[in-house]
């Protein structure tokens, strides 16, 4: 059997799915890998994995007719030459477009994999809202032969339901990518007050509150210690270098661009921080987790999935600057806290998130056997 995974970037394959496309071939299925944009070191590493790496046209953020049009295409052209017996596709466009060009197959099963609602969803000013609305047809529409759409949180799911996008019977839902618990292994705390968020640079991850806060507890605490890696992004929502800048004028928050592994950052800070107003389920936080990091994020969809609050870390709302301060002092002023918090969260990995057992439900879900 033949099975293709569709994603937008090529690094996301093996980042993040590496795992399960290892999975899938050992499942003695013939695994085909679509992207956009690959390197060589991208296509070597996804190719290292058991997969056939395919290139494709794909924007992550914006309309625009004509390139849509071409994924589309070029989507239906693969499809007719590759001939899959399914196909799993993940983030908005790889879903909706997938979709579409898999109707050239009808023997063959798609698979919908949510990893989260994105900004399209949120609503705002009369773009953001004609916006949304474009987006929920287009997946009422794609969706409809799907033969599963699998969310990540039962938050999502609930939303397309009551949207009306999908019927409940074709839903599920997994525990996000799942984390490997080996390659991020626990690693002990530091005495410093330190905190850390990790992601793109976006208005919805709360970066902005982020170090809002930070320099109002540093002025009352100098030597706490905060943190942000991540890289530019070009949705609409993105922060650019010019307004990081601004916002970080007082320098309360050091900024080390992007990095293909965040290991050592995680492991030089004591509390991750995540304010981040919407997710799937938010894979560096579960990176963090294993690690053994208390965690300090909103009460939100995807979110709160990581936290019981006060056992492994706190939730806050979202937007909340007065809140994450709150939290943040008292992370500054309980360290004999730290380490309870750190262990529960590797606990609640090992229970909840460990990638072997979130792909096993996940091929369960496409009536494959791991």
């Amino acid at each position: 059997m033949k099975i293709t995974v569709i994603g937008t970037l090529a690094s996301s394959l093996y980042n993040f799915r590496g795992q399960l496309l290892k999975d899938l071939k050992s499942a003695n299925l013939e695994v085909t890998a679509l992207a956009t944009g690959a390197s060589n070191y991208d296509i070597k590493e996804v190719e290292a994995l058991g997969a056939v790496y395919i290139n494709y046209p794909v924007t992550r953020s914006g309309l625009s007719p004509v390139q849509d049009f071409r994924t589309f295409a070029v989507l239906r052209n693969i499809f007719k030459k590759q001939q899959p017996d399914m196909i799993l596709a993940y983030t908005i466009k790889p879903i909706i477009w997938g979709a579409f060009a898999a109707r050239i197959s009808p023997n063959c099963r798609f698979y919908a994999l949510v990893t989260g609602l994105g900004f399209a969803f949120q609503k705002g000013n009369w773009k953001k809202n004609l916006l949304m609305k474009l987006v929920i047809f287009l997946y009422k529409t794609a969706l409809k032969r799907a033969d599963r759409v699998i969310f990540q949180n039962p938050d999502n799911q609930q939303v397309f339901i009551e949207l009306g996008i999908v019927p409940e019977y074709k839903t599920c839902v997994v525990n996000g990518t799942g984390v490997d618990i080996n390659h991020f292994d626990v690693k002990p705390l530091s005495k410093n007050p330190t905190f850390l968020l990790i992601a793109r640079l976006l208005g919805d991850k709360g970066i902005r509150e982020y170090i809002t806060a930070a320099n109002r507890v540093k002025k009352q605490y100098p030597k706490a210690i905060f943190q942000l890696v991540g890289p530019e992004d070009p949705s609409p929502d993105g922060i650019s270098l010019h307004e990081l800048s601004q916002l970080n004028r007082n320098k309360a928050v050091e900024y080390f661009g992007a990095t293909d592994d965040v290991r050592p950052y995680i492991e030089n800070c004591n509390v991750f921080v995540l304010p981040s107003y919407h997710e799937g389920l938010p894979r560096t936080v579960l990176e963090a987790m294993a690690i053994g990091r208390p965690i300090l994020t909103t009460n939100v969809p995807g979110c709160r999935e990581t936290v019981v609050d006060g056992e492994n870390g706190w939730l806050v709302e979202k937007a909340n600057v007065e809140q994450l301060v709150e939290r943040m002092t008292w992370f500054v002023e309980n360290p004999q806290e730290w380490q309870r918090m750190a262990e529960e969260s590797r606990i609640m990995v090992e229970c909840k998130f460990d990638v072997h057992k979130v792909n096993t439900e996940l091929m369960g879900f496409m009536g494959l056997s791991k």
